[in-house]
């Protein structure tokens, strides 16, 4: 991270594919290559952890911090690998090039995992590398594994509402479920076993071609999820296990009423008194996967807003303080290196800048919010940005540069725009221009969405904050890496000396 670099955030789902949905595949080496040969140094992809239709697919909102979204495996690598015959995918339905349809694909896959897992069961050449996987993940896949067969057993039923032995997690219990279901379970750790074999495969090929993979996590996580389910004292949680408090942001210049996200909310004095261990445990588990880390929210270790959960809306909370250094001190401690990005976009106050300066973690900042009215003095502005920073042209959350251009710049703030680079450009063009911007920066690190690659408009976006539908789904065609977009690429790369 000390060095110039440059690369790409496109999630996984986005990549091409016959499945309905991006996956490990083909087409995740194709889009390497291209990386590659562009001389990009990242591949910035948005959390890996499993998604559920519930929450519009949301890899935000989780079952677990830990698992990985067996939704992505991919299985033309299935065919390759024995698990599958090439006749089973025969009758694949005719899925959409251009979205991911999430139920469909989930659909259709289950019954290859169906299949695959039947055949695994018959094969002992996987048993050791297996069961190396289970014995390694079992601080976390255990109880993931039991919770997912435990949502199917009831249906969905959020934990918190199954019979008390089960939500209490009685010893007695659980084993006797376990013994009565164990094909259901095991055939869970399977399917994570499988990522993990495809996703290691990927990552090990970009890695050898200089490119760096540059992960997305979450600071809270979902009330109905494996990990508050089997580490309770770690939330702040009622008698019945439901929260009293939950997490938002309070209200600002976006929203009157603030934001109610409704995770639960830390026990810090838990954490800290077993030596952050859960903590130190999903750093782990994300640095097993990630060469870097980007945590959103990141001033939520600083100080978060606490929300009643009676409550309707986020007025009527309050900041209360977290251990941040004492929490990042630790950390230290079993990672030496630390690669963190700290999400830091928004209202934030001096004692989150100290943080971020004090273990000199780099902190964002985004090209789309530099053209207001303060514009010689806005930090997100070009001439304002430091080495120690990663510059966006947009993130998932925006718009696209185009998309910004067309429906969300003002007059004033297209003015500014062309005033700052000498000359005005079209909307055809303006894409290239913030690409510009941002490879000239001083930043040792600039990532740039896909669709800002492309020039795509409003239509592509990734996804509209605080809502949950019609988000998650655009998907890049087969089509669109063309030449001259490669071409052009690899020439800014170079010549700003990103290559």
């Amino acid at each position: 991270m000390k060095r110039r670099g440059s690369g790409i955030l496109l999630h996984i789902t986005s990549l091409p594919s016959r499945y309905g949905i991006g996956d490990l595949g083909t087409w995740a080496y194709k889009f390497a290559d291209f990386l590659a040969e562009t001389k990009q140094s990242f591949w910035q992809i948005l959390p890996l952890n499993p998604t559920d239709l519930i929450h519009g697919n949301s890899p935000y909102n989780s079952v677990s911090a830990f698992a990985s979204n067996t939704l992505l495996i991919s299985p033309d690598l299935m065919i390759r690998n024995g698990l599958l015959e090439k006749s089973d995918v025969e009758d694949t339905p005719d899925f959409p090039d251009n979205q991911a349809d999430y139920h469909k694909a989930m659909v259709y896959k289950k019954k290859l995992f169906y299949q695959a897992y039947e055949r695994f069961k018959e094969d002992s050449s996987n048993t050791y590398e297996y069961e190396k996987f289970c014995f390694e993940n079992a601080y976390w896949l255990e109880d993931f594994v039991l919770f997912i067969a435990l949502k199917d057993y009831f249906h969905g039923q959020a934990w918190s509402e199954w019979p008390w032995e089960i939500r209490d997690r009685q010893p007695e219990s659980l084993q006797m479920f376990k013994e009565q279901h164990h094909d259901r379970i095991t055939m869970e750790k399977f399917l994570q076993f499988l990522f993990f074999q495809q996703w290691s495969s990927l990552k090990s090929y970009c890695n050898n071609r200089g490119i760096q993979i540059f992960g997305d996590m979450p600071i809270y996580v979902c009330h109905d999820s494996a990990d508050v389910w089997a580490n309770p004292d770690l939330f702040k949680l009622n008698e019945k296990k439901q929260p009293y408090c939950v997490a938002g942001v309070p209200p600002d210049y976006f929203s009157k009423t603030g934001q109610l996200w409704g995770n639960p909310v830390y026990r810090w004095d838990r954490l800290k008194e077993t030596g952050y261990t859960w903590w130190t445990q999903r750093i782990q588990q994300n640095l097993h996967l990630f060469d870097m880390i980007r945590i959103d929210h990141f001033r939520g270790f600083i100080a978060y807003w606490e929300v009643p959960s009676t409550e309707k809306t986020a007025i009527h909370g309050r900041w209360v303080e977290a251990p941040a250094e004492n929490l990042f001190t630790t950390l230290l401690k079993h990672f030496p290196y630390l690669p963190i990005i700290a999400e830091d976009l928004g209202t934030i106050t001096p004692d989150v800048r100290e943080i971020i300066r004090h273990f000199d973690f780099p902190g964002m900042r985004v090209l789309l919010f530099a053209f207001g009215w303060d514009l010689p003095t806005n930090p997100y502005a070009p001439h304002n940005h430091i080495k120690n920073c990663l510059v966006y042209t947009g993130t998932h959350d925006n718009n696209t540069v185009k998309g910004w251009f067309e429906k969300e710049a003002t007059q004033e703030d297209k003015e500014r725009l062309f005033r700052y680079i000498g000359r005005e450009v079209s909307v055809q063009d303006v894409h290239w221009e913030f690409i510009r911007l941002a490879m000239a920066s001083v930043a040792n690190l600039v990532i740039f969405p896909m669709q800002d690659i492309l020039g795509l408009g409003e239509e592509t976006r990734m996804n509209y904050p605080a809502t949950t539908q019609k988000n998650w789904l655009w998907r890049l065609l087969p089509t669109q890496l063309d030449p001259h977009i490669t071409q052009k690429l690899l020439r800014m790369t170079e010549i700003y000396g990103r290559a």
